[in-house]
């Protein structure tokens, strides 16, 4: 009889596929949550109004929906490793070239550029991760993937902090961490996952092949995107002041970090859908509950913070439910459609929210963020019926 027990050599090439992937992701993540906040600044002092920074901000996820489609096949062609490579240098020169170039022309060019490339590295960072891991932890280690990458986006703000928002200090401080994110992947680049040159499916197909995954990553996208543009200003109208206001963020922020190893553990022992689907079903009933918690600070921390961590469980378990369900050039095309929907999120979540704020003053904003979720939850239950595919 065949013996298929893993042996501790693929183990530990798993292992060691998996941390360089996360590594370099974790440090970049540090870079680009400096520069989110500190691009933001520099064009306020550049004068531009905040349609104008709002606008630029837009076109990240513009550039995001645009060029990923077309990852896979580049990667196919060029190399995982190579391909990421290139990307996170381009990054690095990119986030370097709006100290260059301080003019609001040059920063839409950039700014699609630099989100280009980040696009790159997440669809093939994620996809490798996916691929490395084994089928029985998928889900666990996908939980401790988003809970690194959230560490990091935690502590870009406080270097900025550190190194102020002023001179070449900042800009070169996250070129210096996107340079510094290449290290892990050189050392691992024996590991990398192997692309087939075949033609993969149609883009619109992915989102057949697994819905509740890829809808997860837009519902998420616009949630986390929603819920920390208009989540201050839902604070300020219910009579906050700014600074408790601006603090709620941090709160779902908190959450975010707490869920995720859990709920990768229990997606590894139970249905990823039933996961999904409690996720969804929790993360509506949260929502409906914001105007009752609205009226005690620690009512609404509290919820907050169980809210917040539902809703970012949505795109772990996503993405481990993801990779269960389709295998290797399939899984990088349907990576794509997944950091696709989520840029779409992005886009659809500020408006949609702040949109319902303004209808149904301000409970309009929690009546917004609880119709997403329970559209979701159909969805899933949907998929759930007997005799449908994922």
């Amino acid at each position: 009889m065949l013996d298929t027990t893993p042996t501790p050599s693929l183990d530990r090439d798993r292992f060691a596929a998996i941390a360089a992937a996360i590594t370099c992701v974790a440090v970049v993540g540090i870079g680009l949550s400096l520069s989110i906040p500190l691009l933001s600044l520099e064009m306020s002092r550049m004068g531009a109004s905040s349609t104008m920074i709002g606008i630029n901000t837009a076109v990240a996820g513009l550039a995001s929906i645009v060029t990923v489609p077309f990852v896979p096949g580049l990667a196919a062609r060029v190399g995982v490793v190579r391909l990421l490579l290139l990307a996170i240098a381009l990054g690095a020169v990119t986030l370097v070239g709006f100290k260059v170039l301080p003019e609001l022309g040059w920063w839409f060019v950039l700014r699609f550029v630099f989100s280009m490339s980040l696009g790159v590295l997440f669809v093939l960072s994620e996809f490798w991760i996916n691929e490395a891991a084994p089928p029985a932890r998928r889900g666990l280690v996908m939980g401790i993937y988003a809970t690194v990458l959230a560490l990091g986006f935690a502590i870009g703000p406080t270097l900025l902090a550190l190194l102020g928002t002023e001179g070449y200090a900042p800009y070169l401080a996250g070129a210096g961490l996107f340079v510094l994110g290449m290290a892990p992947l050189v050392l691992a680049s024996g590991l990398s996952p192997h692309m087939d040159r075949g033609r993969g499916l149609p883009f619109l197909a992915y989102l057949r092949l697994a819905p509740a995954a890829t809808f997860a990553a837009l519902v998420y996208g616009a949630v986390e995107t929603g819920g920390f543009a208009i989540l201050p200003l839902y604070g300020l109208r219910i009579g906050y002041e700014p600074a408790m206001a601006a603090g709620l963020v941090s709160l779902m922020a908190v959450g975010n970090v707490m869920f995720q190893i859990p709920f990768g553990w229990l997606s590894d022992r139970f249905d990823r859908r039933y996961v999904l689907l409690a996720s969804a079903i929790g993360g509506a009933v949260g929502a409906a509950l914001i105007p009752l918690a609205s009226t005690s600070f620690p009512a609404l921390a509290i919820l907050l913070v169980v809210w917040g961590g539902l809703a970012g469980t949505l795109y772990t378990v996503g993405l481990a439910h993801l990779g269960a369900s389709v295998r290797g050039r399939e899984l990088a095309g349907a990576n794509a459609a997944f950091v696709v929907l989520y840029n779409v999120g992005l886009m659809l979540g500020p408006p949609l929210i702040g949109g319902g704020m303004d209808l149904m003053p301000p409970q309009g904003f929690a009546h917004a963020l609880c119709g997403l979720f329970l559209a979701y939850a159909l969805l899933v239950t949907w998929r759930l019926r007997p005799g449908a595919p994922s």
